[in-house]
């Protein structure tokens, strides 16, 4: 029974193999060091009350089968019945057995030494660095035998071997022997052992960098040699790159983790971390660590390059604890909480997080602060710069208070304080608070105030002066504030771009120069198209000084793709357009814009940036231009200069007859011609025009639709006008404008136009029969304005739904 039983026995046997040390004895081995239930030499012998001799483990667990399966107590050796399970440690036996064990382990060491090298068999050395691993395994004092005959450096150089299960073998080895044994772990570190573990994480064997990670987690465990793994280059990157591996299994992935957790002990290794995308421990250190760490720690922070969504996370991590620092520490800790929160802050996400921790008092407080306790001007440049950051999002600040009296960003006396500013400090921090002032007038709860404040100051006239600073980055946020101001001071700007210091000729001269399109170009050239369109001053002195042609070379240029400029080459052409339009809005009081007009053929070229798909505000610009030229055609058209009629014909008109003069214009009964007069028939641009009415943007069909109505006009043929619109195929888009009913202004520019359209009794015939086109004309005889409704009572009238006699209202002439 005993025999079959020790069969089932598990003592953790290895194959023969892996025993061929442990069978090599320098002194023989006794058969009372064997426990004759496991066949196996005794490492805790106990006594029987009979006098036979088991290890404690075997024997006791024979006791619990006996009694679980009902049989009777007895020595398995003897089988004779017992009557106590009482065991008696055998304590001289056992000590002689671990003298022997010594002994012969002694020895057997001394063997695998011999054999660990690398001119023996792959297989010799595998057997000896699986011993060193079995017998460091037994004890601690093993370890430490281990250590003191070298093993240790012998099997580092097994590291070395050509044989890839020999290094996985050694690397599981020296984890052995090193694990919870400070003096081997130090053995292990001398010279380039650990630089050499750690090239085996980035080999691409995934059971060797598993062995060298779980080795490399052992040895942090040993605070001396946290500092060393981190030193070595590329440690920290490769085990940051295993933390979020997808290929490793999950336990190197944990081992990796737990590795960089045990490294968080030392500074160093933490900014190795951020820089290396982990920022966990910078930031726990910001939030929990002590004053001078926190100080460290927001320095490294305010250093690094974060993406947008990197910004997002630190800004609600650590925004709080930042803004905290800034309001309450030393000037050294406020300028380090400074320069981290310039650098989270640039993001619209990040700054919304900020705003919402409270960060807009702290700012403004130290922006207007004066006296001892005061930031140097460098760090209100800083603050500067996160105020400008912060703006940038689109946030509601009128309902932000930043004031002890309830004042937000946009109170009169918070933007006269950042004009005051402006005046009083350097380009640097200037250019700075401007970008704040950018920032509220991009949003339009807050326009209204700032403009007022500004007004109210008389800053209008220094902030002109700004735009000839000789600072590029001071000269753009000026530019970029004036354009936003511009809609709603448009005058006062005029006047002050117009006075003799020149400002105007300085914006000119940036948005002509001939480079790679910059931001400056596209905000100098969208200030310039916000001023009053209409101002014959603005448009006398941009003629004078040679402006118009300025812009239409830089237009013609981009057209041709002789421009580069990215992001801002479409705001700086639609500017261009929308300037160079304006030219065309003082023909009937400037003679030499019309003189310009045709020198520069800017019909022709208009006709061009109406099919500039995609290009929607070049589109409505150009159509608009055409119209103003459109409406000058029949002023400049050369009428035929007919012979006198003899004195019989004076006398008798009977006898008169009209000599036939070919090629005359059919719509302005003149001679025409597109650059001379500004045909638009003769610059075949009326089925371009035709083709914009079924745009998605109403205000390019508005702006195609008025050019179109200028062949409808008073002046000309409006019966050819209306066959010049039948030919193009464009009374059904006309018609469709009307029934789409998109917009007011559409609405009244399309009853006008099918008013004048219906005089066509062919057309009337034909609309008559189409009730969705009454049933339009009816709602706008009904709702539209005073003027709408005169018209489309006409329109109804040529339709017969409404009688000829009505006089609903009276005749407007």
């Amino acid at each position: 029974m005993a025999d079959s039983w020790h069969g089932n026995y598990d003592t953790g046997s290895q194959s023969d193999d892996s025993h061929k040390f442990e069978r090599m004895h320098i002194e023989p081995i006794y058969d009372a060091f064997f426990c004759p239930l496991t066949k196996q030499v005794m490492r805790n012998p106990v006594t029987l009350e009979n006098g036979q001799t088991f290890e404690r483990e075997a024997i006791e667990k024979w006791f619990r089968e006996c009694k679980q399966s009902g049989r009777k107590l007895v020595c398995p050796l003897t089988l004779q019945e017992l009557q106590s399970t009482e065991l008696k440690p055998s304590i001289a036996l056992r000590n002689t057995i671990e003298e022997w064990n010594a002994r012969n382990e002694s020895a057997q060491l001394d063997m695998a030494r011999q054999s660990m090298n690398l001119s023996s068999s792959e297989s010799e050395v595998l057997l000896a660095l699986k011993f060193v691993q079995q017998i460091c395994q037994k004890s601690r004092s093993n370890k430490h035998d281990a250590r003191n005959a070298g093993l240790i450096p012998m099997i580092v150089d097994m590291l070395k071997s050509s044989s890839r299960k020999v290094r996985c073998k050694a690397l599981e080895t020296l984890k052995t022997v090193v694990e919870e044994d400070s003096d081997n772990k130090e053995v292990l570190a001398d010279g380039d052992t650990v630089r050499t573990i750690v090239k085996f994480l980035s080999h691409e064997q995934s059971k060797e960098r598993e062995e060298a990670v779980s080795l490399l987690y052992e040895l942090s465990k040993s605070e001396a040699l946290c500092e060393k793994i981190g030193s070595i280059n590329g440690a920290i990157l490769i085990l940051v790159g295993m933390t979020s591996s997808k290929s490793d299994n999950i336990l190197t992935v944990e081992n990796a983790d737990k590795t960089l957790e045990n490294l968080e002990k030392y500074e160093n290794n933490v900014r190795q971390m951020a820089e290396n995308g982990r920022l966990q421990p910078l930031l726990t250190q910001i939030r929990e660590g002590p004053p001078e760490t926190q100080l460290s720690m927001a320095n490294f922070l305010g250093e690094l390059v974060l993406d947008n969504d990197v910004k997002v996370l630190v800004a609600k991590s650590v925004g709080s604890a930042l803004i905290n620092i800034m309001r309450s520490g030393n000037m050294q800790s406020r300028e380090a909480a400074l320069k981290a929160l310039n650098q989270i802050s640039s993001c619209e996400a990040s700054a919304k997080v900020l705003i919402e921790a409270g960060i807009l008092p702290s700012l403004v407080k130290d922006l207007f602060t004066v006296g001892t306790n005061q930031l140097p001007m460098r760090l209100k440049e800083v603050a500067a710069t996160i105020l400008a950051n912060v703006v940038s999002s689109d946030y509601d600040f009128d309902s932000i208070l930043v004031g002890p009296d309830q004042q937000t960003l946009v109170s009169e006396d918070i933007v006269h304080n950042l004009l005051h500013l402006i005046s009083n400090t350097g380009p640097a921090i200037e250019s700075k608070l401007l970008q704040v002032l950018v920032g509220l007038t991009c949003s339009p709860s807050a326009v209204l105030s700032v403009v007022a404040a500004i007004k109210s100051s008389g800053a209008i006239i220094s902030l002109v002066q700004f735009i000839e600073a000789p600072q590029k980055e001071l000269r753009v946020a000026s530019i970029k504030l004036l354009q936003n101001l511009s809609p709603h001071v448009g005058q006062e700007l005029a006047d002050a771009l117009r006075g003799t210091v020149g400002q105007l000729g300085s914006l000119i001269k940036v948005i002509s120069e001939d480079i790679s399109i910059t931001e400056e170009q596209a905000a100098a050239i969208g200030l310039v198209a916000e001023l009053p369109e209409r101002d014959l001053g603005l448009a006398r002195q941009m003629l004078d000084d040679g402006a118009f042609k300025l812009i239409h070379s830089r237009v013609v240029k981009i057209r041709q793709g002789g421009s580069k400029g990215g992001r801002f080459v479409t705001p700086f052409l639609e500017g261009l357009v929308r300037v160079l339009a304006r030219v065309t809005l003082v023909l009937a009081d400037e003679q030499d814009a019309v003189a310009l007009c045709r020198e520069l053929n800017l019909a022709a070229l208009f006709i061009e940036l109406v099919q500039a798909n995609g290009l929607e505000n070049v589109q409505m610009s150009s159509a608009a231009a055409l119209e103003n030229l459109s409406q000058e055609s029949k002023n400049l058209t050369r009428l035929p200069e007919l012979p006198t009629p003899s004195f019989c014909a004076s006398v008798f008109p009977c006898f008169s007859k009209q000599p036939a003069i070919n090629g005359l214009c059919r719509l302005h009964r003149g001679t025409c011609s597109l650059r001379e007069s500004f045909c638009l028939l003769e610059g075949h641009a009326v089925e371009k025009l035709v083709a914009l009415l079924d745009h998605t943007n109403e205000k390019v069909v508005e702006a195609a639709l008025a050019a179109l109505s200028t062949l409808l006009d008073d002046g000309v043929d409006i019966e050819q006008g209306v066959m010049v619109l039948c030919e193009a195929e464009g009374v059904k888009p006309i018609l469709d404008v009307l029934l789409e009913k998109r917009t007011e202004n559409l609405r009244r520019r399309a009853v006008w136009v099918v008013e004048r359209l219906l005089r066509s009794d062919e057309i009337a015939y034909e609309v008559s029969g189409d009730p969705n086109v009454s049933t339009a004309l009816v709602d706008a005889f009904q709702h539209g304005d005073y003027r709408t409704r005169q018209i489309a009572e006409h329109a109804l009238k040529h339709v017969d739904r409404l009688p000829n006699f009505s006089g609903v209202f009276p005749n407007a002439g």
